[in-house]
């Protein structure tokens, strides 16, 4: 058996088809197929049915591909205790960001982040949570930047920073004089989300119920992106609330609308995620600091009541 064998066997279970596997791992169909029917004889299993399109793993083969993760991860490992060793930052890292942080923290650390580090060379994507825990597991990203906690089993977080929910009331819903509201004060019947993916969305689901007990029903959604709901909120079609970070860059006619929740303020958690056996380690850690260097002055409030995702929520001082 051989470390090359499990990289054919991880790319066949990815891709389910064995030219599309070698044409990823950079070999010939035929090399493949022999290394993959070598090391089932030697194994003596079958680790893929080859009768099925397209092709599937048979159940020991789903057996066979976890263990292999883990060995071609640790294997891995050599190389990056070496780059540790030495010093050295750099090579490719993947890494995801959901769609409501992506536009505003981007931005803010990329520059700083390749200025710093420019032997890394960073592939980011853009996708829901969902999406980045099953890329994360199947270790196709090394990391990813989401709302947290997610408390899954085998993921790592570290928060980066609390990031407020900011009410953005049009002058028609505005039944609150004082520039500071509770919870209470939203009207439930007439605030704009996010479509059905965005934890964003969840997050304020669960910030209208942990206040009162409404159903999904009485909440008006609407898809799109922050910059749509703003735009149906300034044509007299409900409120939002939007991210701090995003509220940064609006027009002053714009911020006009923009309300504070009263201390603690509800607030989401933002983390750097990975898996537990994840390698790169110190381009994690040179993500996390630099991040860490240019929020701390965007973000200065110390008194923040944490909206998870999952239905829960957590208190914290964070003087």
């Amino acid at each position: 058996m051989t470390i090359t064998q499990l990289h054919y066997v991880l790319a066949v279970a990815e891709h389910k088809n064995f030219t599309k596997a070698a044409q990823k791992v950079f070999v010939t169909q035929p090399t493949l197929s022999m290394q993959i029917q070598k090391l089932e004889e030697e194994l003596e299993v079958t680790i893929f049915d080859r009768t099925k399109k397209p092709i599937q793993l048979t159940e020991v083969g789903e057996k066979i591909v976890q263990q292999a993760r883990n060995i071609v991860n640790e294997s891995d490992r050599i190389q990056d205790i070496v780059d540790q060793q030495k010093g050295f930052i750099g090579g490719v890292f993947r890494l995801g960001v959901i769609p409501t942080i992506m536009p505003t923290l981007l931005p803010m650390f990329i520059g700083s982040f390749i200025k710093k580090y420019p032997k890394v060379k960073l592939k980011i994507e853009e996708l829901h949570t969902e999406a980045i825990l099953e890329k994360l597991k199947e270790g196709h990203l090394d990391a990813a930047i989401a709302a947290t906690p997610l408390e899954i089993e085998g993921i790592k977080e570290n928060v980066l920073y609390y990031e407020p929910f900011v009410p953005y009331i049009p002058q028609e819903f505005n039944n609150v004089s004082s520039d500071k509201i509770n919870v209470e004060d939203l009207d439930i019947n007439k605030i704009l989300l996010l479509e059905d993916g965005h934890c964003f969305k969840d997050g304020i689901i669960n910030l209208c119920k942990a206040s009162r007990d409404y159903g999904d029903d009485q909440l008006q959604l609407e898809s799109g992106s922050f910059e749509t709901l703003i735009k149906l909120a300034n044509e007299g079609l409900g409120m939002t609330l939007l991210p701090y970070l995003h509220t940064l860059d609006l027009k002053d006619s714009e911020k006009k609308n923009l309300k504070m929740f009263q201390d603690p303020v509800p607030a989401r958690e933002v983390s750097l995620i990975y898996h537990r056996s994840e390698l790169k380690m110190q381009i994690i850690e040179a993500i996390r600091s630099t991040i860490a260097g240019v929020v701390k002055g965007a973000i200065t409030f110390q008194n923040v009541k944490i909206i998870s995702p999952l239905n829960k929520k957590k208190e914290y001082s964070t003087n």
